[in-house]
């Protein structure tokens, strides 16, 4: 069988993860939503609520399935009827429910959803969400709920609004409608005003437990080699959706590449790394470069913290690496770590060369263990 037919036949085998908004299931969060139950049954939610934590861990599925909650809620009221409806004890709604309906196609009245728009310009999604995207919010949340409960809006993800949108949900947060929530989904919170976190109750989620995340692959990629799920949930680091979208392009295979690289330091193989470049970078191949650009930077900072504990440094693919960084100083690497990190978060802003991101990348960890 050719590569080809074994990747289409493990398409067909693989089960496709829906999106948050239509996503009625959720691991590994039980105490986020007693949490949010809690707030709801003492009278007391925030109308403005950041849930945080690392990438593809379900930060956007509880945002919704919390919408979903509370518009669902305000249905029931709606109904009437000779007893008082019992006191919810979870979020979940059933698929059939015409609340999960409307709100997984997008058609309910009372949820707005935000996120990165199209650029007319490029025609490609943007790299930020704009000042034209957050000053929707505020147009909407002056609108009375159209079925007398609230009036929701979902910042997805909220890390992404430049300066000028993060201002114009900042004055909305200020001044809050009533009967308005303003759900901001953050990947990481640092990058927020620090006057949007004050004004915003902070909902952390941890990073799924290993076992969690092993499970999950196995149900959404059935055909996945036993080797690569365990190498794919020491990647994910407790992310199922990191997982999943390493899984899709190749990331075992790209993780490979880039070990075999970093092991050849302090004198990098150019061919080997050209040849690298070249397939990362390959016309048309976004899926893996956006892939490579957020592996690079994590392995470099697993190898670190590795190195500055030296017990902890073990016989992985990293260890010979990680030995290289302990003999040339930890605060050096660290600033190598930043700057790559910078590099990859350019060349999607200003439309960089990508081969020659990786190739700087790489030049510059060559520099550094030099």
């Amino acid at each position: 069988m050719s590569n080809d037919e074994d990747r289409a036949d493990r398409e067909n085998n693989d089960v496709a993860i829906p999106a948050p908004r239509a996503n009625p299931a959720l691991t590994g969060h039980e105490a986020a939503e007693s949490a949010l139950l809690a707030a709801f049954a003492s009278n007391r939610l925030p109308h403005g609520l950041l849930i945080t934590g690392p990438h593809g861990i379900g930060k956007a599925t509880l945002a919704f399935r919390f919408a979903r909650f509370l518009l669902s809620q305000a249905a029931e009221q709606n109904a009437g009827g000779l007893l008082a409806p019992m006191a919810p004890t979870r979020l979940e709604l059933s698929p059939q429910h015409p609340v999960f309906a409307r709100v997984a196609s997008g058609g309910h009245a009372d949820l707005l959803t935000v996120e990165r728009g199209i650029d007319p310009k490029r025609k490609r999604v943007r790299s930020e969400i704009v000042v034209e995207d957050a000053r929707a919010i505020a147009s909407f949340l002056r609108l009375t709920p159209a079925e007398g409960g609230w009036r929701i809006v979902i910042v997805d993800t909220a890390d992404e609004m430049n300066r000028n949108a993060a201002n114009a949900v900042l004055k909305i947060l200020e001044e809050p409608p009533e009967r308005a929530i303003l759900i901001l989904v953050s990947d990481n919170p640092g990058r927020l005003l620090p006057t949007i976190r004050s004004r915003c109750r902070r909902l952390t989620l941890r990073p799924l437990p290993n076992a969690t995340v092993a499970a999950l692959a196995g149900d959404y990629r059935p055909d996945l080699a036993p080797a690569d799920r365990a190498a794919l949930v020491d990647l994910a680091e407790g992310s199922i959706g990191r997982a999943l979208e390493l899984a899709d392009h190749d990331g075992v295979a790209l993780h490979r590449g880039l070990t075999d690289l970093l092991d050849t330091l302090p004198a990098l193989d150019v061919v080997g790394l050209y040849a690298f470049a070249d397939k990362v970078a390959r016309w048309g191949n976004d899926d893996a470069f956006r892939v490579f650009a957020d592996l690079m930077p994590a392995t470099l900072a697993r190898a670190i913290a590795r190195a500055a504990r030296p017990t902890a440094i073990g016989a992985g693919r990293d260890s010979a690496f990680a030995g290289i960084l302990a003999r040339r100083g930890l605060d050096r690497w660290v600033e190598v770590w930043e700057k790559i990190g910078h590099l990859f978060a350019l060349a999607d802003a200003v439309n960089l060369d990508r081969k020659q991101v990786v190739l700087n990348a790489f030049f510059a960890l060559e520099e550094a263990a030099r």
